[in-house]
């Protein structure tokens, strides 16, 4: 068995110590620490952060070897046990690594616990030091001891991560599971009970979806964890998550989260479910139902896929319907929810330049690398791809299927394991009674614009443009503000902004003779749709550029609404897309 011991170090310098024992090394054994984090898919490093890197057998000193920049050699003599020894510095408070100061502390073990190579097959066990009067641990890796805990290999080792400190915490039975709720750094006025009871609906929704009675399997089955943790973060202003296989770490806004004596559920309570459902859906759709490139990472390198656009995409078009289905949210509330991905790809004239396939593959060294060019080079498989599981989902229910079926129908054939588009598709020619290769090459691996307007008024929900703001018009991305000016971050491909030589980093000072302080403020005192003269400040310049509005925006904005007046073919799908339950 690999052991490590993790202890804090000096909390305010944010150094925990580890100590690993190896038993019985090779004679050159070799050490690494992974460069990734499965299910954030970008090269992070994690070995930057190591420092102290020390070896020894029998009390004796054991030369290291640095092969690269995450690797080393341990010239091990006899088969005495390994022990190795390391600081590891950690401040990301975001869910990817690990964080430790006074007040609390966090791990995923992939930035923490070296890997023994060759022997990622053995059980792995981890020991905590002592921790701060009053901090507690919580985590999903099994128990086997008093501040110990056991995972069967070094995969199931860097899928729990660990969250110490004095959290709030709460507990709740789903699908016959057993589900821990733990919260640090909320305000005094949060509501852990409406949390707690909003998420066990929520869960509940979700198993039913994969293991309730369907057609084609008669029984319920049950969830392959047998008890599931959140862990989230309160923070000021954030929001993100990271899935795990019995877990989800979170970060959220502190007035996200809900409070006593409040009701009403505000927008960022609604999307802090959302971002709960997304990451408990992962549970299923990416962490066991997986891409054949993905079922044994290399943890050294990239692993590309072109299937993030179902892996996330579909994930991300469950989210939100699945809060209606667990009857969170009304079908107005959520029709203004499927607005946001069918804006976000508006927005974006990297649509036209590459595909949700490429998108997925690239997502490496684009996605994770966003800058002032990404709406003009790439789509988002997040965004694009909840939108083809929408066209998907819709085209099935015109046929008397669903994408449900779809999904459960990849769940029972593989097993809940490996599957590649192959798969994918021969799922939907069996649900739909024909081939969809078509919608997968135009989709998927097309271009083009998607079919939304015809797909959604067949469901019963139209498409409304929204009046252009002024920034879409000139086709400008802002931050903006009365104290911070308007500042552009990005210009988007073929805008009046492009032509007229406005750049991603310039500030507008004044437009048309006037200050601006808001970009908006501009229709006050500009006639609509005339050139006009703006000034701005770039690497210390001050220039005047002359602009011409175009008379269409660079990039439209729809709202979604029920219709009236239904064909019962309409009628029916969206009735059965929209209902209160899986089917």
């Amino acid at each position: 068995m690999i052991d490590y011991r993790v202890e804090i170090a000096d909390a305010h310098a944010h150094l925990y110590r580890v100590t690993m024992r190896v038993p019985a090394p090779a004679a050159r054994q070799r050490l690494s620490l992974p460069v990734w984090a499965p299910g954030s898919y970008m090269v992070r490093d994690f070995a930057r952060h190591l420092s102290a890197l020390e070896a020894t057998q029998g009390g004796r000193a054991v030369p290291l070897l640095q092969i690269d920049k995450t690797t080393w050699e341990a010239a091990c003599s006899g088969r005495a046990v390994l022990v190795v020894s390391t600081l590891v510095y950690a401040f990301d408070r975001s869910v990817r690594a690990a964080f430790l100061d006074a007040e609390r502390g966090f791990f995923n073990a992939s930035s923490l616990c070296l890997r023994t190579e060759g022997r990622d097959s053995e059980p792995h066990r981890i020991t905590l030091g002592r921790l701060p009067r009053g901090w507690r641990v919580a985590t999903a890796m099994p128990a086997s001891g008093r501040q110990r805990w056991q995972a069967a290999d070094y995969d199931e080792l860097i899928d729990h991560p660990f969250e110490l400190g004095t959290f709030w915490q709460g507990h709740f039975m789903a699908g016959g599971v057993e589900h821990q709720f733990v919260v640090s750094g909320a305000w005094p006025t949060f509501d852990g009970p409406r949390l707690l009871a909003d998420t066990r609906k929520l869960c509940e929704a979700q198993i039913a979806f994969w293991h309730g009675r369907h057609a084609g399997q008669p029984r319920r089955s049950r969830p392959a964890f047998e008890r599931y943790v959140f862990l989230l973060l309160a923070v000021e202003d954030a929001q993100g998550g990271l899935e795990h296989r019995a877990s989800t770490a979170l970060v959220a806004a502190r007035r996200d989260l809900p409070r006593r004596a409040s009701g009403e559920s505000s927008d960022g309570y609604v999307g802090l479910l959302g971002l709960i459902s997304h990451e408990y859906f992962h549970t299923w759709n990416v962490k066991r139902l997986k891409p054949r490139e993905l079922a044994r990472p290399d943890l050294g390198r990239e692993n590309a896929t072109t299937l993030l656009w179902f892996f996330e995409g579909v994930t991300s078009y469950y989210d939100d319907l699945l809060l209606l289905r667990a009857g969170l949210i009304d079908a107005a509330r959520y029709l203004h929810l499927l607005a946001r991905p069918v804006n976000a790809v508006a927005a974006s004239p990297g649509r036209f330049v590459q595909s949700v396939a490429e998108a997925s593959f690239d997502a490496w060294t684009k996605y994770y690398k966003a800058d002032e060019n990404t709406p003009n080079a790439t789509v988002s498989y997040y965004t694009k791809g909840a939108l083809v599981a929408l066209l998907l989902d819709l085209s099935l229910r015109g046929q008397g299927g669903s994408l449900d079926d779809v999904m459960r129908r990849l769940w029972r054939r593989s097993g809940g394991g490996a599957i590649g588009e192959d798969d994918i598709a021969d799922a939907l020619q069996a649900v739909a009674g024909a081939s969809m290769q078509r919608q997968l090459a135009d989709w998927v691996h097309g271009r083009g614009e998607l079919p939304l307007a015809a797909t959604l008024a067949g469901a019963g929900v139209t498409m409304h443009e929204d009046t252009p703001t002024l920034a879409s018009l000139l086709g400008l991305r802002l931050s903006e503000g009365p104290v911070t000016g308007v500042q552009v971050r990005s210009v988007l491909r073929g805008s009046a902004a492009e032509r007229a030589g406005i750049a991603a980093g310039d500030e507008l000072l004044a437009a048309a003779g006037w200050r601006l302080r808001r970009l908006e403020d501009l229709r006050g005192w500009a006639p609509a749709g005339q050139p006009f003269d703006v000034l701005l400040a770039r690497d210390q310049q001050v220039l005047t550029l002359r602009v011409a509005p175009s008379a269409t925006a660079a990039s439209a904005s729809w709202t979604l609404s029920l219709a009236e007046d239904l064909p019962a073919p309409a009628l029916a799908v969206r009735n059965a897309w929209l209902a209160r339950t899986a089917g």
